[in-house]
């Protein structure tokens, strides 16, 4: 980079810190304002806030080289993760589902679930442990990323045994977590909105960038890596192959190839909505559950959610302008980006102007940072409220509270970056975060929602015994397909959670029936609904019965969405128009089936 890209990353990073730092004192009035904004942030800046905590720079180099690699059918490879689909079902029905508890975590809704006894108590505790562990490998995983990312523009060099990356990483995640610790959610989300503004002005420029000046051409090459660690050039991919959004059922990838794993593409895109579908309908932790228990109302649960996913769209015609970039650099320079993991840097480092290369840094930059503190603010919120304050000092006073916010944010950061030493590839640990360690969370996590008669001990069972196989397939056999990683987790999870269920007592009636008129999910609940006036009741048959079939039109309306986007710097215009045609239709029953009644809450205290 020139001085003047240099200057603009300075001044970027100090104003990210001196907005964190002044919005201290109101962040430190207790742990509901470091947490949660004490539920008073608007709409907009919790959907804009989560816009921006989603476009981390680890996921947008994955992307861009499932994109670059294999065109735009690639966009349906990170249906496991990188699309956010779980936004659907948090639009439509989760979110406010979430909302309803009051509280401040997932591990302490697991109280509200299960009750304040022995059975809560375990729930909430695993609940915690859990979602810690996952919150430090997501660390590990932006650490990984983001250190690829910016350690190709900052120029340092190799120190104490450890490679240019994992400093780069260290120097970001260490100004992030400054704000981070100073201010909670308060800095968190107006520093993304801040940076959010800078990342959607970058997403345009690039784009129109891309559009008028780097054409795709006809014929081209790419290359995709090999399991040695070695790179295979594919030559003679045509602009009309690799703009076609109609999935194949097999990919041509050699068994040498990483990417052999999804020969059997159509499988694997099956597999990867089944898995969406189940972690949808389940609802999710950290950062983006976040978001909806410090939302103000049902409605504005609602409307975080759609103003979220539309900013959301905007990264993918991002990351294919990125892509066509990379590609056009190649084929004017005929030298192939070996590595679809660099496409990012190197069109950012060769095609993008001087001063616009510095804001391009700085906006992934904030990107990267953006990630990393909701997390880190979330999962620090585990440690403080639901292990700290629920079992080692139920007396903590305001200050003892806010201290272990502070320090639990530290320590989390350290144990993440101190693993991002033994990790070198990005794809590797986000299939493992998305699609082994999340699989043995994600069984329990969807019963708790719609079977009554699980119970706390079944959920913490289902929890450790999927999560502990997680990890036994990491170390035994961390090579197979992910779909065999996930069944595995999943499987067990699934067992040993049915198990711990029918050999231990059910829920308490009360606290089941309390849960029940508070959330009112649809599933399994004839026990408990009979308690509930039958004119009450159709109003909550009504209301689900809207969710279920708007929640058919939102899944496919944001992969639509997506993809319709996408098709604008690729100018695949007879696609554009089948996908806006789609994309109206669905829009319309959104409209019908969830829009018009977001105001629509029952009163379920009604005489």
């Amino acid at each position: 980079m020139e001085a003047i890209d240099y200057i603009i990353l300075f001044v970027y990073l100090t104003a990210m810190v001196v907005v964190g730092v002044l919005l201290q004192k109101r962040a430190s009035a207790g742990i509901d304002s470091y947490f949660l904004g004490n539920r008073k942030l608007p709409w907009w800046v919790l959907g804009a806030s989560g816009m921006a905590s989603n476009l981390d720079v680890s996921g947008t180099m994955i992307n861009t080289a499932w994109i670059f690699a294999l065109g735009a059918i690639g966009f349906f490879i990170e249906i496991r993760g990188g699309v956010t689909l779980i936004m659907a079902f948090l639009m439509i029905f989760m979110g406010k589902w979430n909302r309803r508890a009051k509280v401040m975590t997932m591990a302490e809704w697991m109280a509200f679930r299960f009750g304040k006894n022995k059975e809560g108590n375990i729930a909430r505790l695993i609940a915690a442990i859990s979602i810690i562990i996952v919150t430090i490998a997501m660390i590990t995983y932006f650490a990984v990323g983001s250190g690829k990312f910016i350690g190709e523009f900052l120029g340092i060099p190799a120190f104490l045994g450890q490679p240019p990356q994992f400093w780069a990483a260290t120097i970001m995640i260490i100004l992030a977590m400054i704000y981070t610790v100073a201010s909670g959610l308060y800095g968190v989300v107006w520093t993304d909105v801040f940076q959010g503004f800078l990342i959607f002005g970058l997403i345009i420029y690039i784009i129109a960038l891309a559009f008028f000046k780097y054409p795709l051409p006809e014929v081209f090459s790419i290359s995709v890596p090999l399991k040695d660690g070695g790179f295979k050039l594919i030559e003679g991919i045509s602009r009309q192959e690799w703009t076609s959004v109609v999935l194949p059922w097999k990919l041509n990838f050699g068994p040498e190839s990483a990417y052999s794993i999804y020969n059997l593409f159509g499988i694997a895109i099956i597999f990867y909505l089944l898995k969406v579908t189940i972690e949808g309908a389940g609802g999710t932790s950290g950062y983006m559950i976040q978001r909806f228990f410090a939302a103000r109302s049902d409605r504005e649960s609602g409307l975080l959610s759609l103003f979220w996913t539309f900013l959301l769209a905007f990264r993918w015609p991002f990351v294919a302008a990125i892509a066509i970039m990379g590609i056009s650099y190649g084929t004017s320079h005929n030298a192939v980006i070996q590595d679809p993991e660099t496409v990012i840097p190197i069109v950012i480092n060769n095609v993008v102007p001087m001063g616009i290369k510095g804001l391009l840094v700085a906006g992934l930059m904030a990107a990267a940072m953006s990630t990393f503190d909701s997390t880190v603010n979330a999962g620090a919120a585990y440690w403080v409220k639901d292990i700290y304050q629920a079992f080692i000092n139920p007396n903590a006073t305001s200050r003892q509270l806010m201290l272990h916010s502070r320090w639990a944010t530290i320590i989390i950061v350290l144990l993440g970056l101190f693993f991002s030493i033994f990790i070198k590839n990005i794809n590797d640990i986000w299939g493992w975060l998305t699609m082994s360690i999340g699989a043995g969370m994600i069984i329990p996590t969807l019963a708790r929602w719609y079977w009554w008669r699980l119970n706390g001990y079944g959920f913490a069972i289902g929890t450790v015994g999927g999560m502990i196989a997680a990890i036994y397939q990491r170390l035994a056999f961390p090579d197979v397909p992910e779909y065999v990683a996930f069944s595995f987790a999943s499987g067990i999870s699934l067992i040993t959670m049915i198990l711990g269920t029918i050999f231990t007592r059910p829920t308490d009636r009360k606290v089941l029936y309390d849960f029940y008129r508070e959330t009112r999910p649809f599933g399994f609940w004839r026990q408990i609904r009979q308690r509930i006036p039958e004119r009450i009741l159709e109003k909550v048959n009504k209301e689900n019965r809207r969710d279920i079939i708007a929640t058919f039109f939102a899944v496919p309306w944001q992969i639509v969405l997506f993809l319709t986007m996408m098709m604008i710097p690729m100018k695949r215009w007879d696609i554009f128009g089948y996908l806006i045609v789609i994309l109206i239709g669905l829009s319309t029953g959104l409209y019908f089936f969830w829009y018009r009644h977001l105001s629509t809450e029952v009163n379920m205290d009604e005489p």
